[in-house]
């Protein structure tokens, strides 16, 4: 069956730009919405107010005249201030023969050439806006006038009703634009997440489908540099590998050899004994070459797990161990309080094995080691102790650093014992630390085994 066509990456610019563009109208209409209910509202009153004022101006041209030539204008009683407040004159002659109380004595607009029309003089310090109209045949004007601050109250009583919604579409807008780019962006933060759980046992190519197109080349590009890593990292393992392998053969031949010439040549014990001291040493490099090289490319996945009695493995080490202690004159003591753990059985005898070499082989004579293994805060705990010289809390935090030694010792030895127990911890999960030992005295360390289930 042929297969089916990949799907076309999408664009990240297009639907960011859409959902901004579409959360954007929809409450650009609302807004809308809420604008002109509010401004229709308002504007209806400021028509009603005209109505009332051109009302009480009509009732005031129609009663008498005081001695002050004003009309007596009525005034509506305990009402609220109204928002238009126009007055008027009746001018002939540049004179004004009748005007509103709250009218300038003078004319609002003296020499107006057009039968009609409006203007904004400035009559005692205040901005008038006036509109002009003529009767030519009975030779007077008409001039009714609105102080500008009339107008900028309405307005900015317009502004108070409508800054608090406009406010709030605003808040509105930024807090939908958040969440629409948030959502929009989940694949650039899932992709991010997943370059970044990258280790150097897991370098499978980032996976293509369903990745932005503007994200595309970027992930193409870091596929090809792990390819590219991943292909060296794998000759490196397996130079380290074949070359650990071949040199076990060759060793132990040359061990052999050197024995036998040690017993044909009594007169060079000495010589000899140094020799085969150094193949030893040198074999045993070569050993923990090859189990790292073993180790390394290995996933947490790939570690065969399974129930043990941890009591018959400890039991095994403290015995494989008692000669080597007795001879140095170190106290090796066991005690073992789990019924069982889940771990490889090889990695964690091996794990073991490497910290009691290491306890045995820094301690002076005197010394105690004590191989624990116990529950400590609902989890499974193996720890390995002593009262020795110890390690300095700066070079802790480096034991588990290939090839690293403390400087001042003088036993033999190549600094992967720890990086090995580092590397199995890893795979199994297990929490490794550094510490003070027995009695405060030396160097502790903990292996926290992870809680039953987890994952």
């Amino acid at each position: 069956m042929a297969a089916e066509p990949a799907a076309a990456p999408w664009s990240l610019r297009r639907r960011l730009l859409a959902a901004i563009v579409a959360a954007s109208t929809v409450l650009w209409l609302a807004s809308l919405g809420i604008v002109t209910m509010i401004s229709w509202h308002e504007t209806n009153e400021v028509f009603d107010d005209a109505l009332e004022e051109s009302g009480y101006m009509l009732l005031a041209a129609t009663t008498d005249w005081d001695q002050r030539g004003l009309l007596a204008r009525a005034q509506p009683g305990g009402g609220p201030q109204r928002k238009v407040d126009m007055q008027y004159q009746i001018v002939a002659d540049g004179k004004v023969l009748q005007r509103t109380s709250g009218a300038p004595g003078k004319p609002f607009v003296t020499g107006f050439d057009d039968r009609h029309g409006f203007a904004d003089p400035r009559l005692d310090g205040r901005r008038w806006r006036v509109f002009v109209v003529r009767d030519e045949q009975r030779q007077f004007e008409v001039q009714v006038g609105q102080q500008y601050k009339k107008r900028y109250d309405i307005l900015e009583e317009l502004a108070e009703h409508l800054w608090l919604p406009v406010l709030g579409f605003l808040a509105l807008l930024a807090l939908v634009c958040w969440i629409l780019t948030g959502r929009v962006l989940k694949p650039l933060r899932r992709t991010a997440s997943t370059i970044a759980g990258k280790t150097p046992t897991d370098l499978a190519p980032v996976e293509l489908l369903g990745q932005p197109r503007e994200l595309l080349p970027i992930v193409q590009a870091l596929n090809g540099v792990l390819a590219r890593l991943d292909g060296a990292l794998q000759a490196e393992r397996r130079f380290t590998a074949d070359a650990a392998h071949e040199l076990r053969t060759p060793l132990a031949g040359l061990h052999m050899h050197v024995q036998l010439l040690q017993r044909q040549h009594p007169e060079l014990s000495a010589p000899f004994a140094k020799l085969r001291h150094d193949i030893a040493r040198l074999t045993a490099l070569v050993d923990s070459l090859l189990t790292l090289a073993r180790l390394d490319p290995l996933a947490r996945g790939q570690v065969a797990m399974q129930p043990i009695a941890p009591a018959p493995l400890l039991k095994q080490l403290l015995a494989a161990h008692a000669q080597e202690a007795a001879q140095r004159g170190i106290a090796l003591s066991m005690r073992c309080e789990l019924d069982t753990l889940n771990a490889d059985p090889a990695m964690l005898e091996i794990m073991l094995r490497n910290l009691l070499d290491n306890a045995l082989r820094y301690c002076p004579a005197g010394s105690r080691v004590e191989l624990v293994a116990q529950q400590h805060a609902g989890k499974a705990r193996i720890a390995v102790c002593d009262d020795g010289p110890g390690v300095s809390e700066a070079n802790r935090q480096r034991l588990s650093e290939r090839f690293f030694r403390v400087l001042g010792q003088q036993q033999a030895g190549s600094g992967l014992g720890l990086s090995i127990v580092k590397r199995i911890a890893d795979l199994h999960g297990i929490a490794l630390a550094f510490g003070a030992g027995l009695d405060g005295k030396g160097l502790g360390v903990t292996l926290d085994f992870p809680a039953p289930g987890a994952p």
